[in-house]
């Protein structure tokens, strides 16, 4: 089992050699093992451990024994306390995402002021499938089907070529102390569940499903890359910034000129939209609708369909419902003007108008007078071309 970690970490090109290396260690079997392997495989690393005080006592000797377990291995230690009930309360998150978030963030940290190029972590091949099931039902694109990668934005998983059972026999061969975490007995998460009542099953129906499944997880990780360029050409093709004439709009906005299905989930994805607010956008007869992410607004503008931050408007005086811009020969509604001469909605939300200074060039190109309900001189538009 070593000469296969060896090679696995070689053949993946998982760190630099002779960098030291980032574990993050549970305290768990699975943690346990992988820093022994490295331990064996001279690799220069060093241990992290997130306290999360989910599991009043157990938390704390976990803790205990990792420290002990760095001591032993005689590399540097690393600990932080976190209060993952009132993170996850805060930002609306589940107990899960909660952790998630705070133990990668940590470990971003820790690599960029110690220089730690990589952190491991202890995912195996049995997780990796567990992820494949656990996207299929939840609803994904292609690239949730991919499993766990052995790399990925700094993290590392050098134990993905090794099975749980094969480090459970790992383990016991070589007498590895480690600490039991018990909610992975329990059925209160979606995970634990695949992983104690389907993958058992699937086993009995299908004995050879796990090196069935790890292949088919590598075939559709090459058939994502072939996507990915594909997209990549239609996104080059279709997805283009779009020229807005407001000089005090703070954003960029980017127009979308293809409306095929999954290419255009690909698109919007990387601005926070789900499946079904794509398919809402399909869906839409016409324009003027916004359509929102957590971060983003889009809206269909003339056969096209445009994506901005979804931003509050910059402090400053804005125009009202009701007012006017002034023409040579009477004024219009600002709203109305503003929506014949092509400007879309996100363009219009967003218009800052300059202050009133003196008489309004009447007929003028740029900086038209706008006047409120009253007739009273409010601002001017800040108006490159009309």
């Amino acid at each position: 089992m070593l000469r296969r970690f060896i090679d696995y970490v070689r053949e993946q090109h998982l760190f630099p050699s002779g960098q030291q290396v980032l574990l993050a260690i549970s305290g768990g079997r699975d943690s346990a093992c992988m820093a022994h392997l490295f331990h064996h495989a001279y690799i220069p690393f060093a241990i992290a451990h997130c306290n999360f005080h989910l599991r009043p006592g157990d938390c704390d000797r976990d803790q205990q024994f990792v420290a002990s377990l760095a001591e032993g291995y005689g590399v540097s230690f690393h600990t932080i306390d976190f209060d993952t009930r009132a993170h996850a309360a805060t930002h609306g998150q589940s107990i899960e995402e909660a952790a998630r978030e705070l133990r990668y963030a940590w470990f971003s940290d820790l690599c960029q002021e110690h220089g730690y190029p990589v952190v491991a972590t202890a995912h195996h091949r049995d997780d990796s499938i567990e992820t494949f099931f656990l996207n299929l039902f939840r609803g994904t694109g292609i690239s949730g089907l991919h499993g766990i990668r052995p790399k990925v934005n700094g993290v590392i998983r050098p134990m993905l070529c090794f099975s749980r059972a094969e480090i459970d026999t790992y383990v016991e061969e070589n007498c590895l102390e480690y600490v039991e975490d018990h909610t992975n007995a329990e059925l209160d998460a979606r995970r634990n569940q695949i992983r104690l009542r389907l993958m058992p099953l699937l086993r009995e129906l299908y004995p050879s499903i796990d090196s069935t499944m790890a292949a088919n997880i590598e075939r559709l990780y090459d058939t994502e890359i072939l996507y990915k360029e594909y997209i990549g050409e239609l996104r080059s093709r279709y997805v283009k910034p779009y020229p807005s004439s407001l000089s005090a709009l703070p954003f960029p906005i980017f127009a979308i000129d293809c409306y095929h299905t999954p290419a255009l989930f690909e698109f919007l994805r990387p601005y926070g939209f789900n499946a079904s607010t794509v398919e809402d956008i399909l869906a839409a007869k016409e324009g003027g609708k916004l359509f929102y992410s957590s971060t983003h607004v889009a809206e269909i503008h003339r056969g096209q369909l445009l994506v901005a931050p979804n931003r509050e408007p910059a402090p400053g005086r804005h125009p009202q419902p009701g007012d006017r811009i002034k023409l040579k020969k009477g004024s219009r509604l600002l709203s109305d003007y503003l929506k014949d001469k092509g400007f879309s909605r996100i363009e219009r939300q967003h218009i800052l108008l300059n202050p009133p200074d003196g008489d309004e060039p009447v007929g003028a190109v740029a900086g038209l007078a706008v006047v409120d309900k009253d007739g009273v001189l409010v601002g001017r538009l800040p108006v490159v071309s009309l």
